[in-house]
């Protein structure tokens, strides 16, 4: 459900400009258009144009990127689906499987963030159902400029009430994610979605357009002009002033609708009924349809004409690529076209059977009798496959930098900057118990829902490294990929697999491109040390503005297995001996503590020792039933980790630490506190990893500041920086 990205696209109103032929005017090359020419053996026509114009982008075609993206690790024993589909789909035992997978919808946010965040969550919401699976939970990351600009409060705050809005009419609890704030989402916001849903293995659904003669029923939502240009152009190109007044239609979302469409698509599925189940996401049945007859090497003739619409005067091409939301196709057997028609008609949605399968392989399209449209459905998958030009971009060099001694101020200061403080503004907004799975609520490290019957459960991360990567790009990648895994860890939860969203700037540009190949190889070396494939993700290029990109930004999603709830860490007791468990190359570089307090010129970041990373994994995921807390220490380092434990636990510590800033705030590193009963110490201390005692539970202060003093720097931040406290 996410954006089709191609910066030279200029496929929507710039067709307007006279200077442009069509084929430009829909950001196709020369020489893309002469290939197309080459398949078809002929010239296309207007329509066929526009639907390779966008089956060919970089959302639909991932032109730029799919070379690079088979670094990626994808097999594993617990994996039942790999890239390819509309999600990821792994076994956690039992018959049950958990499919899941994170998409952006950064460009239609930066132009309407309510409705923009709001789609994103109910396209991911639609590509997990696509599976076969119920949605059990959301997650967001969410990069946006710094909070004192009023525009950037405004989009923001809208974006968060977007995604509450939409999941929370749905009923699908918001468990987790990050906020981050930076210049360098100033002009180009992220927001990505994450979706995890539960499903019997033996349910599993794929989108292939199987069965000659079978039907292809088109339901939910009516079709109307809302979205045209919305997801499949805004991020297909640059945004600037010059193209303001060219700027497509935002997606419009209903989450009522939506709601319904889940409830619908899912008595299907479990009834038996449809072969196949594919979402209308970006480019709508334009990429629907001949993905799925691609995918099956079928055929599908599809009337137009027969689609139910919202809006008089449509045309062929307007309701091919239409992206109204709330919509999904179904191929069904002839025999079971009356069920599925009243199961729609019980939960009201609109339904029409638009098409067939045939044998031919050729996507056929009719409108009013007329065939506008003939395309062999694999020249539509046949998209250009560039090898990038990469150049290295100059990155700081390590910057020496003489011992320093922070202050209390200081980690005031840190607690109560936008990018540490307590995300509760955020999550107060998010239903985070509905359907009743939720063991732990949002706000530290990874939330946890349990598996029911028994007392089995997912942990669930959602992580990035924008800031680390802009110092390193393969670093970054890696350092992405070990968070999101020590966060499930931290939770209790043995890694399963990983979803990814990767958002760059402009790939033609070869800087950028050398990014985009030095993030995919740091993150593919992480899975490799872990031993743990990624099975889904997007790729959102071109968030560039004037020329101005995002940092690199690998945001990484982790699905890990508890097999028991009961045993997740919780709160820190009185008397428990906290430990700092890990042992990296921690430097300020990078850190929020140098953003506040030193020159803001970061120097490179440390290159993370890949096996040490993958074995502190490992050992918090075996460690947690021996532990009464855990907690990654990532942003803010190992200060703010100990004081939101504090928080979290209500309770202080009596600390054996003194107050060097490298050690209390560097970043960059595998590093956790956990806490114990001093007769566990020694399972700790004997698990094979660095282990250091900082302190022992006691008392209502920490760093000699009253846990009041702290709450409020910390709990209020956020607030403050909106302007709401």
């Amino acid at each position: 459900m996410t954006s089709v990205a191609e910066t030279h696209s200029r496929e929507t109103a710039c067709a307007q400009d006279t200077n442009l032929t069509l084929p430009h005017a829909l950001g196709l090359t020369d020489a893309e258009f002469e290939r197309i020419g080459g398949l078809l053996g002929r010239e296309p026509n207007d329509f066929e144009l526009a639907v390779f114009s966008l089956l060919w982008s970089e959302h639909c075609g991932y032109k730029h990127s799919a070379l690079l993206l088979r670094r990626f690790p994808s097999e594993g024993p617990h994996v039942l689906q790999g890239p390819g589909e509309n999600a990821g789909v792994v076994s956690v035992g039992d018959g049950l499987a958990v499919a899941f997978k994170v998409e952006s919808h950064n460009h239609p946010s930066a132009v309407e963030p309510f409705q923009g965040a709001a789609t994103g969550a109910g396209g991911i919401l639609r590509d997990i159902v696509a599976m076969g699976a119920r949605p059990v939970a959301l997650l967001d990351s969410l990069c946006f400029g710094e909070l004192t600009e009023p525009h950037q409060r405004w989009l923001f705050s809208n974006a968060v009430a977007g995604i509450g809005n939409y999941g929370n009419c749905v009923g699908v609890p918001t468990v987790g994610g990050e906020c981050v704030f930076d210049e360098a989402y100033r002009e180009n916001c992220l927001v990505n979605a994450m979706c995890v849903g539960l499903l019997p293995e033996e349910r599993l659904t794929r989108s292939q357009a199987a069965g000659v003669g079978n039907r292809i029923v088109l339901y939910g939502a009516s079709t109307g002009r809302d979205g045209i240009g919305g997801a499949s152009v805004l991020a297909s190109q640059e945004l600037s002033d010059d193209n303001l007044d060219k700027r497509p239609s935002v997606q419009i979302g209903d989450p009522f609708t939506g709601k319904k469409l889940i409830e619908a698509s899912l008595e299907l599925v479990e009834g038996g009924l449809v072969a196949s189940l594919q979402d209308l996401g970006a480019a709508g049945l334009a990429s629907s349809i001949s993905e799925m007859a691609a995918r099956s090497g079928a055929g599908i003739d599809v009337h137009l004409d027969r689609v139910p619409l919202r809006e008089p005067g449509m045309s062929a091409a307007e309701i091919m690529i239409s992206e109204s939301q709330e919509r999904m196709v179904a191929v069904v057997e002839p025999g079971s076209i009356d069920e599925v028609a009243a199961a729609c008609e019980k939960w009201d949605l609109h339904h029409a059977v638009i098409g067939t399968v045939t044998d031919t392989g050729v996507l056929r399209c009719f409108f009013r009798g007329q065939e506008v449209g003939a395309i062999p459905a694999q020249f539509l998958a046949q998209a250009p496959r560039y090898r990038v030009e990469t150049r290295e971009r100059e990155i700081p060099s390590p910057r020496p930098r003489e011992p320093r001694t922070a202050t209390p101020d200081e980690l005031l200061g840190v607690l109560a900057s936008a990018n540490v403080a307590s995300r509760a503004w955020v999550y107060r907004q998010y239903d985070q118990l509905v359907q009743s799975r939720t063991a732990r609520r949002p706000g530290l490290d990874a939330a946890v829902l349990r598996l029911r019957p028994g007392y089995k459960g997912l942990a669930l991360s959602l992580d990035g490294a924008g800031r680390l990567a802009a110092l390193g790009p393969q670093a970054g990648g890696a350092l992405a990929v070990m968070e999101a895994a020590r966060n499930a860890a931290c939770a209790g939860g043995e890694p399963l697999a990983f979803t990814n969203c990767l958002n760059f700037g402009n790939p033609e540009k070869p800087e950028i491109a050398w990014e985009l190949a030095q993030t995919i190889e740091g993150m593919a070396l992480a899975c490799e040390a872990l031993g743990i494939p990624i099975v889904s993700g997007n790729v959102s290029l071109y968030n560039e503005t004037d020329g101005s990109a995002i940092h690199p930004t690998p945001v990484v999603g982790c699905v890990g297995l508890i097999e028991d709830v009961r045993s997740v860490p919780a709160k820190w007791q009185e008397g428990d001996v906290v430990l700092s468990v890990g042992n990296p190359m921690l430097r300020l570089d990078g850190s929020q503590y140098e953003t506040l307090f030193l020159d803001g010129q970061a120097g490179a970041i440390a290159w993370p020792d890949l096996v040490a990373e993958a074995k502190l994994v490992r050992t918090l995921s075996s460690l947690a039933p021996e532990l009464s807390h855990s907690h990654d220490a990532g942003v803010g380092g190992l200060a703010t980790a100990l004081v939101e434990s504090a928080l979290h636990s209500r309770v202080g510590v009596e600390l054996d630490l003194g107050w060097d800033a490298e050690e209390l705030f560097g970043e960059g590193g595998g590093q956790a506190v956990v806490a114990c009963s001093p007769s566990r110490v020694g399972r700790v201390t004997g698990s094979g990893v660095p282990v250091r005692a900082v302190g022992v539970v006691a008392g209502e202060s920490l760093f000699g500041i009253q846990l009041a003093e702290l709450e409020h720097a910390y709990g209020g931040g956020l607030e403050r920086a909106l302007g709401e406290a």
